[in-house]
């Protein structure tokens, strides 16, 4: 079957989490280097409405459009969430696809029978192509075309468990002959991000002075595991202040200011007894994710917990050093300007920062 699709609706529904959408930034990458013409239009069925990640996909610049329709009622964390009936879901398609052209549907998830459903129900409606994946015998015939499923790509390509998340939109678009073949995510500055950097100009030493972002975040009590003990950051700071100036930005939602400053204490007494003194703006709270984009992307390095803003600079390609405080093989991106740490000590933190901040052979 030859495809030279116009518009592709592609169809989520794992994860609302900006690392979770931003991982599939790699696949769209690819598709438009096959497709370069095609509009790119996706689809993504969350719990609840009001993401704060609604906005930062809605403004990417490989997406044409994006729609998120709810397919629970009430609330997260809320206790009795149901899922809504399959024609409410259904009634919400209509109303945000009804007017846009679509030739290819691909449904990304390997998993339920609910996004079947849509691809079959969208294709039949837009006369388009489906494409899916035949995770299960019969999953298959819900598509005009069917991928092999997750086990079977994994066997097929020799690739370890657990499956990097970046790989798993790729499952789907084996039978386009679409492979990942290194493909990073990306992103570029939002418009927001660009009006940010404009109403803050960065005004860098004369001396080439460096900008380092600091993202502790891991705020909310499902991720509080993720954050580092703040002495112990505060401790490899200080030793990489010691080698290297610069200005420290802080980021993180508005809640997180209290720890912000809890760090920049410990940071600023840590320096101290060297004599130092670090500039530290605290930018908490004063930034939608949007504007986020424009914040990371002048920074001369990145550092970051497994968060979000994580994801987000290793997608503006932005020399990023991640602190993990245990193994977590899906979360890593193996990109030239990342480096992932577990646990380091002030040593090994403080050479990794500078092969980061520092060209080749100037380290």
């Amino acid at each position: 079957m030859l495809l030279n699709p116009a518009n592709i609706l592609l169809i989520k529904s794992h994860s609302m989490g900006i690392g979770d959408l931003l991982r599939s930034s790699a696949a769209w990458v690819a598709l438009k280097k096959k497709w370069p013409q095609a509009k790119l239009h996706l689809l993504m069925l969350s719990k609840h409405a009001g993401y704060p990640s609604e906005e930062l996909i809605s403004e990417h610049d490989l997406l044409s459009s994006a729609s998120f329709v709810t397919v629970k009622s009430g609330n997260p964390g809320m206790d009795g969430q149901k899922n809504l009936p399959l024609r409410r879901i259904f009634q919400a398609l209509d109303e945000k696809l009804q007017a846009q052209p679509i030739d290819l549907v691909i449904d990304c998830e390997p998993y339920g029978i609910k996004t079947s459903l849509i691809a079959r129900r969208m294709g039949r409606k837009k006369k388009a192509v489906t494409v899916g994946i035949a995770q299960f015998p019969l999953r298959k015939y819900f598509y005009d075309i069917s991928a092999p499923s997750l086990p079977d790509y994994i066997k097929n390509r020799h690739l370890a468990l657990p499956l990097d998340y970046t790989e798993r939109d790729f499952v789907v678009l084996a039978p386009l002959d679409i492979a990942r073949e290194g493909t990073r995510i990306g992103m570029k500055v939002s418009p927001q991000g660009l009006e940010w950097q404009q109403a803050h100009p960065v005004q860098k030493a004369p001396d080439g002075g460096k900008i380092v972002t600091l993202n502790i975040g891991c705020g909310t009590a499902d991720a509080l595991n993720k954050r580092p003990v703040i002495a112990a950051l505060a401790q490899c700071v200080a030793s990489l202040y010691e080698r290297q100036g610069f200005t420290l930005w802080l980021s993180g939602a508005g809640f997180e200011r209290d720890i912000n400053e809890e760090f920049a204490a410990a940071l600023q007494n840590a320096l101290s007894q060297k004599n130092l003194r670090c500039e530290i703006i605290d930018w908490a709270g004063q930034c939608t994710l949007s504007q986020l984009t424009g914040l990371l992307a002048c920074s001369d390095l990145v550092i970051s917990t497994d968060s979000g803003p994580y994801h987000m600079a290793v997608a503006l390609n932005v020399p990023t050093l991640c602190w993990f405080n245990f193994e977590t093989i899906p979360s890593l991106h193996h990109e030239e300007n990342v480096r992932n740490l577990i646990l380091p000590t002030p040593a090994e933190f403080t050479d990794a920062a500078l092969e980061l901040l520092q060209p080749s052979g100037q380290a």
